[in-house]
């Protein structure tokens, strides 16, 4: 069983993206090639923002949309500890600070009722995770921001095609970033990303760092970094793109069905609100005992993985940046999330064997505490 099929995945999609990549070596154009403009005119229509500009990863959309900003020394960036290093590493690389704020206990992503007590005047944006694949709550997070004049950073790593209130994840915000790592909904075969917004000013700034700040050939008008997105790569987003629609239907399904054959079982599920949609980037449960359900489910042949075993401000690069103590409910999820077999490919007989395989090892509820 594969945690992530991306080889079905490829079976289904193989004449389109290799004539998609014959036609890139056909043309020869492998640094911004037509194809990136063509992606970004797609995805920036699927988004429903002003502009998509393709960048190396997901790790460099942030720091570029950070760069843009034009952030200065001293100056701090409000974020989660429960999520990717990416996440505070990009901060630190543009000179901020990050502030961490703790998470939602039942949805992972940051909470946004805790976030206002923590801006001051050094305060440029927020950067808020939409974990696991659902998105934080933006409207919450857009109205802090509004009332102090910051900046949203969406980090949409993991996404890309969620919906919030009726309107995509990387459309929600100042900035959308998103990746496209193989493992994500939406993935090239290396590294990949994008970042999103209506801004036109900060869409030029994005455009002109992303090529070492060049405003025109050899006339460098900014700091930049060497961040696009290759040809090649685009090339390969653009042959998955007409399946995509159908992939997220069925993440959509598969994630209820998961949800709905481990009601009874004893492990908790994580919360989808009502205003919004999850496009399941890892199917994550909360369990105890972690370490021996994942060696039980492993000798079964289940693979599993943990997003994220310890939060940020317990890692020793980030530790001086908040007490140990603080954020207390991402302590806690790092202990017990175990994220399971998922991708739009998964079988479903694979997964009621993981659901099988989980309720003879977890167990089940007592029959009065199931919903």
């Amino acid at each position: 069983m594969q945690f992530t099929d991306l080889k079905t995945q490829y079976a289904a999609l193989r004449d389109d993206i290799q004539a998609r990549i014959q036609r890139v070596l056909d043309h020869g154009q492998y640094i911004m090639g037509p194809e990136v403009q063509e992606l970004e005119a797609q995805l920036a229509a699927f988004t429903g923002t002003r502009h998509c500009i393709t960048v190396a990863s997901g790790t460099e959309a942030l720091l570029i949309a950070l760069m843009a900003l034009d952030l200065k020394p001293g100056d701090e960036v409000i974020t989660t500890p429960f999520t990717f290093a990416a996440t505070a590493e990009m901060i630190l690389l543009a000179g901020a600070r990050p502030v961490f704020v703790d998470i939602e206990a039942d949805t992972c992503n940051i909470d946004a009722r805790l976030i206002e007590s923590r801006v001051t005047p050094r305060t440029r944006a927020i950067m808020p995770v939409s974990l696991y694949g659902q998105v934080a709550d933006m409207q919450a997070i857009n109205a802090i921001a509004a009332r102090h004049g910051l900046a949203v950073i969406e980090d949409a790593a993991q996404s890309f095609g969620a919906l919030y209130q009726g309107r995509r994840s990387c459309a929600l915000s100042t900035f959308g970033a998103t990746s496209f790592f193989p493992s994500k909904p939406l993935g090239c075969y290396g590294d990949g990303g994008a970042l999103f917004t209506d801004d036109d000013r900060l869409a030029t700034a994005a455009r002109e760092i992303r090529v070492h700040g060049q405003s025109g050939r050899y006339l460098h008008t900014r700091l930049g970094v060497g961040g696009r997105m290759d040809t090649l790569q685009c090339a390969v987003v653009l042959g998955k793109l007409p399946r995509f629609g159908w992939e997220l239907q069925r993440r959509h399904h598969l994630g209820e069905r998961y949800r709905r054959l481990l009601q009874d079982t004893a492990v908790d599920v994580l919360t989808v609100r009502p205003d919004r949609d999850c496009v399941w980037a890892q199917f994550t449960i909360f369990v105890d005992q972690r370490s021996a359900i994942q060696d039980a489910l492993q000798a079964q042949g289940i693979p599993t993985a943990v997003h994220y075993p310890r939060p940020l401000h317990h890692q020793p690069a980030y530790g001086a940046l908040c007490s140990p103590e603080s954020c207390p409910e991402s302590v806690k999820a790092a202990a017990r999330v175990l994220s399971l077999p998922m991708s739009a490919d998964l079988a479903e007989g694979d997964q009621e064997r993981v659901v099988a395989a989980i309720r003879s090892i977890a167990g089940v509820r007592p029959r009065d505490s199931v919903a």
